[in-house]
């Protein structure tokens, strides 16, 4: 017969050793606790069995010695191997393991209680930062009644020198701004070079009144001869109309196309001009139909460079959602900022640019053609989104309202567009 000892800090680990030693069928002689520690006397199934089988190397009790047994002990006997059978290891109790469903219940309620910290610490912290550091707040109140993001504001002003006015302040904000927005300072790079050119966007950003202003100064540079018009806009009603009332005007034939194919024709044909616009039909971001224009102009045998005109007066949200969805694979050659003499501020409209680092071909501020395209400047459209500022009341954050914005900024300011600001 061979006993085991367990011990353990808890009933529950000794029992479970004894399982596993044993088996589920072992048998448990005694248990208690010393020294704070739980002991266990423990006795296998099989050793068990064996008490009550006769050995081979003993001599056998006849049925006469056996009924010569006292009843009492025989019946003492029986009970005492019943009671130890009954003390055998019980199944150990398993912990439930969680669903998944409760597991991304717990995830979301921690990852939900964690945001609320972080945007009331945010708060808390933008509060007392107002009363230490004046310029700073007067600087963030300038960048977003001009229209930058309030992601943008915050990456600058936590950036500002902790020595500097509140003018200083600004004019700093300024000049990283300028820095890092970039311009096609030179009409040569479609005038003079030329190629093909793609000019793409929602619908009603301007394109084809772009096209037309780009088409005559294409013309005033080098002749109506080298210059073709292509439009893919069969869907709006007289959309080709207006192009090719543009394109008589300047003396030079547009072409009409539907799919790739058609497109690849009229490029081959017109392999022998300077420079090529095509008028892409305006379509929402959301549209599924952008990713096929894409491939369109992505599958043409010559390189078609897209340009992508982007409406001042639309949110940064909606232009953040416009670049993505126009950039595709291939990326954009530039953009073009549309729209500027209706725009109450434009300082969303180069916060996107800034962002999504595009090249900033050129700016339109009218209808007119070709008088209302002009090459961008760095300095004055900064300074231009700066006095364009909010002046009604209900669009203007006061200064109890700034550190409430600001604490929604904490997720945002993992960007990393922002990384790529340059301050120096």
């Amino acid at each position: 017969m061979n006993v085991r000892k367990f011990t353990a800090r808890t009933s529950r680990e000794a029992m479970w050793m004894v399982r596993e030693a044993l088996g589920a069928d072992a048998v448990i002689l005694s248990s208690r606790t010393v020294n704070g520690v739980v002991e266990i006397l423990a006795l296998a199934a099989e050793d068990m069995a064996s008490l009550s089988e006769p050995a081979a190397d003993k001599p056998q009790i006849s049925e006469s010695t056996l009924s010569a047994l006292a009843p009492k002990r025989r019946t003492e006997s029986a009970q005492a191997l019943q009671s130890a059978q009954s003390l055998r290891a019980p199944e150990p109790e398993r912990d439930r393991e969680p669903s998944r469903a409760e597991l991304a219940e717990v995830m979301n309620e921690i990852r939900s209680m964690r945001g609320m910290l972080e945007s009331q610490l945010a708060e808390l912290s933008w509060s007392s930062q107002q009363k230490r550091q004046p310029a700073k707040s007067a600087a963030l109140r300038e960048m977003l009644a001009a229209g930058f993001s309030a992601s943008l504001s915050r990456y600058l002003t936590e950036k500002l020198p902790a020595t500097c006015t509140a003018e200083e302040g600004t004019n700093w904000i300024k000049s990283v701004l300028a820095r890092n927005l970039s311009v096609v300072t030179d009409e040569s790079e479609i005038l003079d070079r030329g190629g093909v050119f793609a000019l793409v966007g929602p619908t009603g950003v301007g394109k084809t009144t772009t096209t037309a202003k780009l088409a005559a100064r294409c013309v005033m540079r080098h002749g109506p001869g080298k210059l073709a018009l292509i439009t893919t806009d069969g869907y709006r009603i007289g959309g080709y109309e207006q192009l090719r009332i543009y394109g008589k005007i300047l003396g030079v034939m547009v072409h009409s196309v539907k799919d790739e194919s058609d497109l690849r024709i009229a490029l081959d044909e017109l392999r022998g001009k300077h420079t090529v616009l095509i008028d892409t039909v305006g379509m929402s971001q959301r549209d599924q139909m952008v990713a096929e224009q894409i491939a369109m102009l992505s599958g043409a045998d010559r390189n078609v460079k897209r340009l992508l005109c982007l409406a001042a007066t639309s949110t940064g949200e909606t232009l953040n959602e416009v670049v993505r969805s126009y950039q595709g694979d291939g990326g954009l050659a530039g953009c073009i900022v549309t729209k500027l003499d209706e725009a109450a501020t434009v300082g969303a409209a180069l916060d996107v640019v800034i962002r999504q680092k595009l090249n900033l071909y050129y700016i339109a501020n009218g209808q007119r053609v070709p008088e209302d395209l002009h090459v961008p400047n760095q300095q004055y459209l900064i300074e231009r989104a700066f006095k364009l500022k909010r002046e009604t009341a209900p669009f203007q954050f006061q200064d109890a309202e700034l550190p409430l914005v600001m604490a929604n900024t904490a997720k945002a300011m993992n960007d990393k567009s922002l990384r790529g600001v340059a301050l120096g």
